[in-house]
Order: C-alpha cells, then structure tokens, then sequence
C-alpha cells in the first residue's frame, strides 16, 4: 500500500478526553474513528490489526478442533426468556421490537443462540463431543464507556462453546482452551495472568479470566509470589486469623457524638477498628420460587476492619442485582445509619448476612440504632443471630494466602479472555439434550469461551508503546515494513530505486507499507513511529549511492545498514526471526484448576 493512496490522518496531539495510551495512540495513528459514546470506526490500519488478531484466533480454536460458524446479531426474545436472562439483566441488553411488534434483543453473548443450534442438531451421543466458535458482533449497552476500546457498547467477540455427554468430558477439554488462550495472548504479545473468577450471570461453576496487568485495569487480582495463588478479587479468599478468645461481657451504651464512620469510632474509643462491627445496608433484587422478583431489605455485618466484597455477598444470597438502602429504607426497619446494628431492628423485615469472623469475635462495638450512641460488648448468638453466615469480605494488600499464609499483593489488570464451565445451564432451558447408549435422554454439557478483538488489541499498544508511538509485536502489526523515500525533486533516482524496491518486496510477500508522499523526512519518521511498523526501510540519495538502504527495528530503536542487492532476503531474515521471537513465548501453561 502507497502512503499516498491510504485512507488516514495522523494527528500530533490526541484529543483531550482520549484518557489512555491505547485510546490516544489509536486516534493519533488513524486507527479508529468515534461515532458515538462506545461505539468505533475501525480504519484500514486498525482494521488489519483486527484482522491479524483474528486470523491467530482461528488458528488456535482450529488446532484443538474448533469449527467456525456465524450466528445473528438479532435474537427473538423468547430464547433469552427461556433461559431467563431477559428477566435477570437490566438496561445493559438492548431491546428492541419488529414491525409487528414481537420482542428482539441485540446480542450481548450467543449462549442461548448456541444452545438453541445444538438441540436442533443433536439427537445422539454418537455427536458429541464437538466445539463451535463464531467471530461476531456484541452489544451491550454500558452506562460508561471508557477507555477507546478497552470498554465499548459495540465489540467483536471471538466467542466458543463446547458440547459434552457430562463434567468429565468437560472437564477434560476446558484445559485444551486454558493453554489456547495463553497461546493466542502470547501470540499477540500480550503477557496475561489466568486467575480464578466469578462466572456472573453467564457461567454456572468453574471460570477463569486472562488478565493482562497494566495500570488501567479495572480489576483487581489478589497475588502470592510465595506459592503462584491468584484471584480476582470479587472471588479471592484469604486465611482469616482466628480472633482472640474472651468471656462476654455485658452490653452497655456509650456515647460517641460525631462518630459516623469505623474510623471515628475506633479514634474517639481508641480501639482497634477490628473490634468494632461495619454495619452496611442494601437493597436486593432476589428470584423468587413462583418466578417473581423479590425487593429485599439485606442487612450486612462484617468486622469493622474488613471491606465488603459485594460479589460473594450477591452470589451468596442469590440476587440479581444490588443497590445502596436509602435513609427512609434504613430507618423502617429500625436502623439508624451511621448507627446501626442488628440488635432490636425488625427481623421480620430483614435479610441479615454476617461474615464468618463475626461468630467468633467477642465483644465488638456496634451501633444502638440510636444518633451518637454505640453499644460495647454486642456478641453474635447472644444479642443476634443471622439469617446466613458466609465468607463476605474482600481480600487486600498483606492479608495471609489462603494456600501458604504468605503476605498477598494486589495489582490492577484488563480482562482480556475468560472460559467458563457452563454445565447443563441452558441446555436444559433450551431443550439440547441426547440419547446415550441406553436410550436415556440427558442434557448436553456446555463450556463458554471468550475473548474481546477491540480489547485485546488496544492492552497490546498499551504493553508495546514508548513516547513516540505504538511497537506493534509483528505477529499483528498492520504491516510488517514501512519503506521511506527520501526522494527530491533533484534525486529522481532515489524514486525510482524504491519504487523497484517498492515492487521487489510485495513480490516475495512482504507487507509492506510505501511512504510515498511528498513530505519532510522527519513527517515520515514521526509518522512511522506513531503507526508502529515493525521494521523501518529509508533509502535516500547517500544511501542509494553506496549501495545501501538503514533499517530500523521499531521494539528498540536497532539500527542497521543493508545492501541493496541482498535486501529482500535480508527483510525476510529479520521477519522470520521477529516471528519467532514472538511465537517461542507460546509455550505450555501448567492448567490450575
């Protein structure tokens, strides 16, 4: 492709709200354009960035014996209300009505739409086991794009679904896409982290996601260097230390004006904030056994020196969603916030969920439902008991490993990929069952595998960039070289030598992107920089002269000369050799289940 003839606008400043390193260097290479909040042009470069992206997925779903297929973007409503998701999820689906006014959805993910093709093809257990995957277009509506494309409301999806007879076959394949997906991330050179997950609305058992650690993310991983444990902290465990045994004591009133928060009350007591009880309120969405849809009051303790994790806290008591309690809410249950604490409150009203340390720590601290007054010396079993106990709380920096007690460490990541074990899920709701030997029909056995192109694209500029613009790794650059001519009006000579250059590249197969235009050279080489070309060819009139064009690597700013008689097989050389510099990371991932 000629300079002269691409589609594109490099820009010297990145727009103002463009707020990360891959959001800027996207819009300043003329990589991909904006519409609307969440939604993207992707331009010719950006596009063959996808598509290189892309091409690597089909090759690693194909090696573990993937079959391609495409599904619609556009589902009947009633596939998502046999599963129930058209209930569970909220404005994040978008739905939408024909001309004749039946109920559509724009895909979110395809899990029902798969379901749906397996129990109209599938009859016997002769055709299982096999694995479908599709590259498609998503919607889902996020309330806050961010990022580029690091969260959009429109996306490709690289999404895969297996088919099994039962678990153990599952369990038996889910690794085969555990070490395909560190294959595909390593191939695009991306360093990820798989780490334990919640599955959420999608999964029903085991899930993992593929997160690649950089500043930006949104999750957070729970990390031991001492024995390689990690976790997304929506479902990382920690060892909680037994408290310190001691007789009860009885309760009495105290005074603490102004005291609203752990952290004022255990300043003006001066008290450790582990001995003091965190009252939170909320207000849940709960399925309901006939099908309806319960609001319900859930009144959560946990030690005052503790956090709330609300994602073990809403798949522990199975909602669908939560929200904050607002004052009027606290005080008909009689709770007072700021407060607050389960003693003398209207039990009948109240789902009460205390964290598993709360039994065992004696004689804590917590609210009298009255302003500016606490209770010393409140005691699980005797002033309360609790509808559930359960493990509530988020683990943080310092606390002990689970596995080996060791200090963990928390760092920020970007999901890239997740799998998750479906089991019989939505086989059941949709129908997709066999016949094994014996004639018995059983449910299909499903997994679910996914990873976002527009995603995974934009954290490789964030891992491979340095101030002057994006290092594509070759494996999914645009283009392999960027060919500079320094011609003149006074060198025509130098035009014609890249032109034959130009010709005798793409003859041998090189992707190669001709700077052709008639601008300065140091335009040219910021531009170069900027789109991130792997390797860099200049040939100018000293060049040309002795016989020689400068190569430059874009990683690390290597440089070399190379003779023109033997250039081509030299750029293929050095092609051959960034593959395999980036292809040799794909190596064997011991599978942690």
């Amino acid at each position: 492709m000629r300079m002269s003839q691409l589609f594109f606008q490099t820009l010297r400043e990145a727009p103002a709200d463009a707020d990360t390193v891959s959001h800027q260097l996207m819009l300043r290479a003329s990589m991909i354009h904006q519409i609307a909040a969440g939604i993207w042009d992707y331009l010719p470069l950006g596009l063959r960035v996808k598509h290189k992206i892309e091409d690597i997925f089909r090759e690693e779903m194909d090696a573990i014996g993937g079959q391609e297929v495409t599904l619609p973007v556009v589902h009947p409503a009633e596939l998502w209300q046999q599963t129930g998701r058209w209930y569970q999820i909220g404005s994040d689906m978008a739905r939408l009505k024909d001309r004749a006014g039946r109920d559509l959805v724009l895909a979110m993910t395809h899990e029902e739409i798969m379901a749906e093709l397996a129990a109209a093809y599938v009859s016997s257990y002769r055709q299982l086991p096999f694995m479908l995957y599709q590259i498609q277009t998503k919607f889902r509506d996020e309330p806050r794009p961010r990022a580029g494309l690091i969260r959009t409301r429109e996306f490709t999806m690289k999404d895969a679904y297996t088919f099994d007879r039962d678990n153990a076959a599952l369990d038996a394949y889910y690794p085969k896409f555990y070490q395909a997906y560190f294959n595909i991330f390593n191939r695009c050179g991306v360093d990820t982290v798989a780490v334990k997950s919640d599955s959420g609305n999608i999964g029903d058992s085991t899930a993992h996601e593929f997160l690649a650690i950089t500043p930006i993310g949104e999750d957070t991983l729970v990390i031991c260097d001492n024995c390689g444990y990690s976790a997304n902290r929506q479902v990382a465990s920690f060892a909680k230390s037994a408290p310190v045994a001691a007789a009860q004591q009885p309760t009495e009133e105290v005074a603490t004006p102004g005291a609203e928060t752990i952290a004022a009350l255990a300043e003006f007591l001066g008290i450790a904030e582990s001995e003091t009880a965190k009252a939170i309120f909320l207000m849940a969405d709960i399925d309901q056994p006939d099908g309806t849809v319960k609001s319900q009051f859930v009144f959560v303790v946990v030690r005052g020196d503790m956090e709330l994790n609300e994602t073990k806290l809403t798949n522990g008591i199975k909602a669908r969603r939560l929200r904050p309690a607002v004052v009027e809410e606290i005080r008909a249950i009689g709770a007072e916030p700021g407060y607050g604490s389960p003693v003398g409150i209207r039990r009948d009203q109240v789902l009460l969920v205390v964290d598993d340390l709360i039994p065992s720590s004696p004689n804590l601290v917590a609210g009298a439902n009255k302003v500016d007054t606490h209770l010393r010396h409140v005691n699980y079993g005797r002033d309360y008991t609790a509808d559930l106990v359960l493990d509530l709380v988020a683990a943080s920096d310092g606390h002990p490993c689970p596995n080996c007690g060791s200090p963990l460490h928390t760092v920020r990541g970007v999901e890239v990929g997740n799998i998750f074990k479906l089991g019989t899920k939505y086989s059941v709701a949709m129908g997709a069952t066999y016949l094994d030997e014996n004639g018995e029909s059983k449910p299909i056995v499903m997994g679910s595998y996914g990873i976002g192109t527009g995603r995974l694209m934009a954290v490789a500029i964030e891992l491979h960039h340095d101030d002057n613009g994006i290092q594509w790794p070759i494996t999914i650059a645009p283009y392999q070289v960027m060919l500079v001519s320094l011609a003149t009006e006074k060198t025509p000579e130098v035009t014609a030598a890249a032109e034959a250059l130009y010709q005798s590249l793409k003859a041998a197969g090189v992707e190669v992107l001709y700077d052709d235009r008639d601008e300065r050279a140091g335009v040219k080489f910021n531009d170069a920089d900027l789109m991130g070309i792997p390797l860099r060819l200049t040939l100018g009139a000293k060049g040309l002269k002795n016989g020689i064009a400068e190569l430059k690597l874009r990683r690390n700013g290597e440089q070399r000369e190379l003779p023109l008689a033997t250039i081509v097989a030299s750029v293929q050389e050095i092609i051959a050799a960034e593959f395999a510099r980036i292809n040799a990371r794909a190596v064997e991932m011991p599978y942690e289940g």
